[in-house]
C-alpha cells in the first residue's frame, strides 16, 4: 500500500451535516419521517453541502425518508447522504443486502462508517485486519462503480490509531486508493483533547498527501467537540461533521453552527453555500436553529455559542454605559451576522445606560430623559429587591415603562374580584378539576365567567379570557404557552414567597411577564393579567 494517495484532486471545503441520523440518536429524541422531510430544507437553507439522512435498509423509516425524499425534496445547495456500513465479513459486496440498500436508496452520497481500531476489529466484527481492509475496499469500489460519491468514517479513528497507528492509517490509505472522495476521522467517544487532535491530523495528513480530502467528525463528551473540530481543520481537515444545535447520543455531537461561525467569522474561511443576496446561510442561522428546536421538540440552549437567546444579552451597569458608546467593546462579533440580535437585561443591576438601551430596543427614545431614567431604575431596583425579575419577562418590564411615561397603563378592564378552586372526588386516582370565577368590567359592561381547566391558573385563564372575549375579541387568540414557577426564601416553607414567569403567544409573536405573590395563584393572576394588557397594547387595540 503506497505511503501517498495522489489520484484525489483538490477539493472545496465540505460541510457535512448529519443531525437527521447522528443528531437522531439523542435521549429522548425521535423523529418521524415528516419530521427529518420538514428539517432538510431548513438545513439546506444554512447551505451545507451534505445532508446525512438516515441508514436505508437497516432502518424502515430511514428507507422511506429516502423513498418520499426523492419526490419530495428539492435541495438548492446540498446533495443527501445514505448512511451504511462496509459489507460483512466474508461477503461479497454486491451481494450484501444492506450495501444493495444503499445504492436502492438512490442517494448521491454514501456514507460508510469502517473499523480501524484493530481491537474493535477483531472483538467487535470478530475478524482479521487483513479482511476488514478488504471490506472497505471492495465496499468503497462498488460504490464509486455504481456513480455513488462514496464518504468513508473511520470509526473510533483517535483510539485506535493511540493504539496502532499504522493498521489505523491502513484504513484510511485503503478507502483512498479504493475511490472514496472523503474519509473522515471519527473521535468516537468524544474523549480527544485540542493538542491531541492537531498531532494525529498532521500526521495522517503528511501519510495521505496534499490532495486528499480530510474530515473531522467529533463528539463532545470531554467538551471539546467545537475546539477538536477547530484543530483539525487547522491540522489540515477540509470537512467538517456535525449536528445542528449539537445535538447527538451521550453528549452530543459538535455544533455545527458553531464550528461553521467560528471558521467563517474569525477564520475567514467560506463554507457556506452564498445565498441571491450574497450574505450567505450564517444569517439565517439562528432563526433555523430555533426552527429545528420546535420540530424536534428539544427546547433551545438559551447560552448556546452564537443562536442561543443569551449569546448577546447583556446584564451588568457597567457593561451596559460602554456598549452605549460602542456596542463591539462588549461583543465578540456583530449579532445581526449569525441573525441574532443584542440584548439589554433588566435587573438590580441594571444602571440608568441599561434602561434607555433597553428602552430603545423596546421603541421607546428616553435620551436625554434623565429624571424619568432615574425613576425606572429606581422601580427595576425595588421590584427585584421584592422577588420581581425583569430578565425573562420584557412585556412586564415595558408596561412598567409605558406606567412612567403615560402616568398609568392601559385600562382594558377593571378586576372586581377572582377565584380559583380545585376539586377531587373519590380516590387518589381520580383526577382532580379546576374552576375558576373572575368578575370585571369592560367596555362599560359587567361580566362573570367561569372557566375550567387542568389546574387553577390554567381554569383562572380560560375565565379570564371568557369574559374579555366580548370586548376584546383579540383575546381568543393568546395562548399561554409556558409557565415557571420559583420559591423565593424556601426556608420559610407554604409561607414563602412566590414568583411566576408566564409566556403568551398570539400565533405570529410571544411574550413573558412575571408575578410575584405570597402564593401561587396571585403571582400567578399578576402575570396573567399583565400577559393580557401587554397583548392588547401591541395590537394596537384602544381601550374600550
Amino acid at each position: 500500500m503506497s505511503a501517498h494517495v495522489t489520484s484525489q484532486t483538490a477539493r472545496p471545503f465540505h460541510v457535512y451535516d448529519t443531525t437527521l441520523r447522528d443528531g437522531a440518536q439523542q435521549e429522548g429524541m425521535n423523529l418521524s419521517v415528516g419530521d427529518k422531510l420538514a428539517i432538510a430544507p431548513l438545513l439546506d437553507e444554512v447551505g451545507v453541502g451534505f445532508i446525512e439522512g438516515g441508514w436505508p435498509g437497516a432502518i424502515p423509516k430511514d428507507t422511506e425518508f429516502f423513498a418520499r425524499a426523492a419526490k419530495e425534496l428539492t435541495l438548492k445547495n446540498a446533495v443527501l447522504a445514505a448512511f451504511g456500513a462496509t459489507r460483512k465479513a466474508g461477503a461479497v459486496a454486491w451481494q450484501d443486502p444492506q450495501v444493495r440498500a444503499l445504492l436502492d436508496s438512490e442517494a448521491p452520497v454514501v456514507t460508510l462508517v469502517a473499523k480501524s481500531d484493530l481491537r474493535h476489529v477483531e472483538r467487535a466484527l470478530r475478524t482479521t485486519g487483513e479482511e476488514n481492509l478488504a471490506m472497505i475496499t471492495d465496499t468503497v469500489e462498488l460504490l464509486v462503480s455504481e456513480g455513488r460519491r462514496v464518504v468513508v468514517d473511520v470509526e473510533h479513528f483517535f483510539d485506535g490509531y493511540r493504539d496502532n497507528p499504522a493498521y489505523t492509517r491502513s484504513a484510511v490509505l485503503a478507502a483512498f486508493e479504493a475511490g472514496a472522495e472523503v474519509v473522515a476521522l471519527c473521535d468516537t467517544n468524544g474523549g480527544m483533547l485540542p493538542d491531541g487532535v492537531s498531532q494525529v491530523v498532521t500526521e495522517i495528513r503528511a501519510a495521505v498527501g496534499p490532495h486528499a480530502t480530510l474530515g473531522i467528525h467529533a463528539h463532545n463528551d470531554s467538551g471539546c467537540a467545537i475546539a477538536n473540530s477547530l484543530a483539525a481543520v487547522a491540522a489540515g481537515c477540509t470537512h467538517v461533521q456535525g449536528t445542528v444545535n449539537g445535538y447527538g447520543e451521550r453528549t452530543g455531537n459538535a455544533d455545527l453552527l458553531a464550528v461553521v461561525a467560528n471558521l467563517e467569522l474569525k477564520g475567514g474561511r467560506t463554507l457556506l453555500t452564498k445565498g441571491p443576496d450574497g450574505q450567505g446561510g450564517l444569517r439565517e442561522m439562528t432563526r433555523i436553529a430555533h426552527a429545528i428546536s420546535e420540530i424536534t421538540n428539544i427546547a433551545p440552549f438559551a447560552r448556546q455559542p452564537y443562536v442561543g437567546a443569551s449569546a448577546f444579552a447583556h446584564k451588568a451597569g457597567l457593561h451596559a454605559s460602554a456598549i452605549k458608546v460602542d456596542p463591539d467593546l462588549y461583543q465578540h462579533i456583530d449579532p445581526i451576522a449569525v441573525g441574532n440580535d443584542m440584548r439589554m437585561l433588566i435587573s438590580d443591576m441594571a444602571g440608568r445606560a441599561t434602561i434607555e438601551l433597553k428602552g430603545r430596543e423596546l421603541g421607546f427614545d428616553l435620551a436625554g430623559q434623565g429624571e424619568l431614567l432615574t425613576r425606572v431604575t429606581n422601580r427595576v431596583k425595588d421590584a427585584e429587591a421584592n422577588g420581581y425579575t425583569y430578565d425573562a419577562a420584557d412585556a412586564s418590564f415595558e408596561l412598567l415603562l409605558v406606567e412612567e411615561l403615560n402616568g398609568g397603563r392601559p385600562d382594558y378592564f377593571q378586576v372586581e374580584s377572582w377565584r380559583s378552586i380545585v376539586e377531587r372526588q373519590g380516590s387518589r386516582a381520580t383526577a382532580a378539576t379546576a374552576e375558576a370565577t373572575v368578575k370585571l368590567h369592560a367596555g362599560g359592561r359587567r361580566f362573570v365567567t367561569t372557566g375550567e381547566g387542568n389546574g387553577p391558573v390554567n381554569a383562572l385563564d380560560h375565565a379570564l379570557r371568557q369574559g374579555l372575549v366580548h370586548v376584546y375579541p383579540e383575546v381568543e387568540g393568546f395562548e399561554l404557552i409556558d409557565f415557571k414557577v420559583r420559591i423565593l426564601d424556601a426556608m420559610h416553607g407554604t409561607d414563602a414567597v412566590t414568583r411566576v414567569l408566564i409566556e403568551t403567544s398570539d400565533g405570529k409573536t410571544s411574550w413573558s411577564t412575571v408575578g410575584v405573590g405570597p402564593n401561587l395563584l396571585e403571582a400567578s393572576w399578576e402575570a396573567l393579567t399583565d400577559s393580557t394588557i401587554w397583548g392588547l397594547h401591541h395590537l394596537g387595540i384602544t381601550p374600550r
